[in-house]
Order: structure tokens, then C-alpha cells, then sequence
């Protein structure tokens, strides 16, 4: 069963699946094993690891956590130097909500050759970046700027446009550190004119308003900071995503 087919079948189990997203500059090597195990038992669907801005070794910590846990690891590359084999899968992304040919096309032609050698699933990925309220990392390395948050009708414009190209899913971004997580107006807007999966993040600080997402449309959440604070909201996230 290839990764993209894992997570269609967490969606037919959960009304949600639920994805945590690693920064690996944000993870000490001696505290991988015991995340490992924090979240294989906390009821998380996959792994996200990467992000826009990357010092560590990617593949030490991608290997530690592989032999750490036995929930797919997707890579979340910020560029094409961030790839390793000791990962499941890849999100590939384009960033289509922005207007900078570097990350609509020009990162990909770079990564496709050694995703091939490395012998990595490539998960086609229409990725969007919303406005949280505050300038992030993505916005800032990518040059590009967020769909603005009451611009519905140019979001999910985006999305299928996104999925007419061939995305397998559509990811709404407000961006690590948000100040405020997508609308859920927006992703209700989002899901209605698509048929593809959509992912949700960025600023999702407490479980009620991961519960909201779902209820708005979202098929998969992701968490980050929170995480990274207090691994132990896991479980509780994972219940109220999971439905």
C-alpha cells in the first residue's frame, strides 16, 4: 500500500486524519526516540518533517525518527536540498496561491531527479498559503504573497485550478506561528468546489478549534508549535480530529 493510499484509507476511517508536523531544527537527536513513541501511541495518523528554513542534518534526524516509530514519514521540503531517503514518502509541492516561478516549478525540475534516485513516493500537492495575521517563514523564504483570509472565491479558485493540474491535495497554509488558523468559511468554500483532500494548518493552538476545521471541511489537520511546547496534547488532539 503506497503512503497517498494510507491516507485515503485513515480517511475513510476517521472523519479526519491527523498529521504532526517535525521541524527538524526544532528536534534535539537525543529526544527523538522517546517523540517516537509519544506519537505512535497517541493515535497520529503520518509524520510531516521539514520546513522553509533548515540547519540540521536532515537525514540523521529522518533516519533516528524512522527507526523510532512505524508511522509514515513524509517529507514537508521547504526547498529541493531538503530530501532524504530515509522517509516514506514527499509532499510535492507547488506553491500555487503565489506568483514566484521558483516555487511553482523551478525547486521541482531541481528535486524530481533525486526523488526518483531516492526512491521516494511523490504525493502531488497543490499547497496555498493563507494569511494568518502575521508574516511567516514560508511567506518571507518564498517571496509570495497569502491569499488574503475574506478571499474565498480566490482560494478555492486556486485549489481547483490545483486540482485540475493533477494535484493529489490541496493544503490551506496560515503558516507556522500564525496568529489565526484558516477561516473556516474558507475551507468550506475550499471543499465544496473540490473533490480532492484537503489539509489544514498552521496556527492551531487548542483541540476545539482543530474539531472546527474538520467540521468546516478539512480532511486532515496538522499541528506543529503546539506539539513542540507540549507533546502530550497529542492523544487529545487526535480524539477530537478523529471524530
Amino acid at each position: 500500500m503506497t503512503v497517498f493510499e494510507q491516507l485515503q484509507a485513515v480517511g475513510e476511517k476517521y472523519q479526519a486524519g491527523y498529521l504532526v508536523l517535525v521541524d527538524p531544527d526544532r528536534l534535539e537527536q537525543q529526544d527523538i526516540p522517546r517523540f517516537g513513541q509519544q506519537v505512535q501511541s497517541a493515535g497520529v495518523d503520518a509524520l510531516l518533517l521539514g520546513g522553509s528554513f533548515l540547519t540540521n542534518d536532515l537525514s540523521l534526524i529522518a533516519e533516528t525518527l524512522q527507526n523510532s516509530t512505524n508511522l509514515p514519514i513524509i517529507l514537508f521540503p521547504g526547498s529541493a536540498m531538503q530530501l532524504t531517503s530515509h522517509a516514506d514518502a514527499i509532499l510535492f509541492m507547488s506553491l500555487i496561491s503565489g506568483r514566484n516561478p521558483n516555487y511553482l516549478i523551478s525547486e521541482q525540475v531541481k528535486a524530481a531527479p533525486l526523488i526518483q534516485k531516492q526512491g521516494l513516493e511523490p504525493i502531488p500537492t497543490g499547497y496555498l498559503l493563507i494569511d494568518g495575521g502575521t508574516q511567516t517563514s514560508v511567506s518571507f523564504i518564498s517571496n509570495t504573497t497569502p491569499i488574503p483570509r475574506d478571499k474565498c472565491e480566490i482560494a478555492w479558485a486556486h485549489a481547483l485550478a490545483g486540482q485540475y493540474l493533477g494535484m493529489q491535495l490541496i493544503y490551506l497554509e496560515a503558516g507556522s506561528g500564525a496568529k489565526t488558523p484558516v477561516p473556516d468559511l474558507m475551507i468550506s468554500s475550499v471543499k465544496k468546489q473540490v473533490s480532492v483532500p484537503i489539509i489544514v494548518g498552521g496556527g492551531i493552538r487548542s483541540t476545539e478549534t482543530a474539531r472546527q476545521k474538520v467540521e468546516a471541511g478539512a480532511d486532515f489537520i496538522v499541528t506543529g508549535n503546539v506539539i513542540e511546547k507540549d507533546p502530550s496534547l497529542m492523544s487529545a488532539f487526535a480524539e477530537a480530529i478523529h471524530g
